[in-house]
């Protein structure tokens, strides 16, 4: 946006901003988000402190404390954002990604050499989980975590090491205790139950209010292609719509577990397919007939954009 643009939003920004951040207890703190976030809606392709407080036209030491020294709550204004979202949006999924952010140094936290979807390819950098609720027109990024490489949880570490090196590492960067080496995809399921859980956000309470119905879990194959994320999805009463790779096995949708005979020693065996699985390339060839085209919205490649604040 230009600074005529954003002047002229100015007083709905600045009522958006005072809702989800009126949580934090000092005004200077408040008055450092609101900036914070004009920052980020004004032009310029880099979104760092300094780039955004040249053009905001303040110090980037105010920035950069609000966001790297000042104490504040930053789960409770995800959680402002989300319900904001869920209240005044339709609800149609939950879609989970990460994003890598390419390091050139060793100092920032959890950065490792890792595959990064984002970079297509293996690198230094950071990647950080996140959840998104999404309709056809608009996305919210609603909850993330900073994924930790096994290399920076000295728990993890067998090698003695290795292990004090991770802890040196973990110290310089400030990463407090709790934070360990945890899957990606249980960080998704993490937010999602934080989001949606009974004691938490009430993000679902608030879809189903409206009118909504509850919305599909949507994720590429990174998360997709794993059996247990999936599991678990189904488990807590979750529809999905994930990709996964064309020799992962499955059993065709008509297929039902049948009982087996019990000859009346030890535990009964549990019901069993009749057949043995085949793989979900196999099942989409014997089903071509009934495939169908699915689109996303009404452009070729719809843009993510942010509902404007009421």
């Amino acid at each position: 946006m230009t600074p005529d643009q954003i002047a002229e939003v100015r007083p709905r920004l600045a009522a958006f901003a005072a809702e989800m951040l009126g949580g934090l207890a000092r005004s200077d703190q408040r008055a450092a988000g609101e900036l914070y976030v004009r920052g980020l809606l004004t032009d310029g392709r880099r979104k760092s402190m300094q780039p955004m407080a040249v053009r905001l036209g303040v110090d980037h030491q105010r920035l950069q404390q609000f966001i790297t020294s000042s104490t504040w709550d930053y789960a409770a204004v995800r959680r402002n954002v989300a319900r904001w979202f869920a209240a005044s949006q339709p609800v149609e999924a939950l879609v989970v990604d990460d994003t890598g952010f390419p390091k050139d140094g060793d100092a920032s936290p959890c950065v490792a050499r890792q595959y990064s979807g984002t970079l297509g390819k293996t690198a230094n950098c950071q990647i950080g989980v996140s959840v998104h609720l999404v309709n056809e027109h608009a996305s919210c990024a609603a909850d993330w975590r900073l994924f930790c490489p096994e290399s920076w949880d000295d728990a993890a570490l067998t090698d003695p090491v290795a292990a004090a090196g991770a802890r040196r590492r973990r110290e310089r960067a400030g990463i407090p205790d709790e934070v360990r080496h945890r899957e990606k995809w249980r960080l998704a399921l993490d937010m999602i139950e934080e989001m949606t859980g009974p004691g938490g956000w009430g993000v679902l309470d608030l879809v189903t209010a409206a009118g909504g119905s509850r919305p599909v879990v949507a994720a590429d194959i990174g998360y997709g292609d794993n059996a247990l994320f999936r599991e678990q999805l189904t488990a807590a009463g979750w529809q999905y719509a994930v990709a996964v790779k064309g020799g992962t096995t499955a059993h065709d949708g008509g297929a039902v577990p049948q009982a087996r005979p019990y000859g009346g020693l030890g535990q009964p065996p549990k019901p069993a397919y009749p057949g043995p699985p085949v793989t979900v390339r196999q099942l989409a060839i014997a089903h071509a007939a009934q495939v169908r085209p699915v689109t996303g919205g009404t452009a070729p490649r719809p843009a993510r954009v942010t509902p404007k604040p009421p």
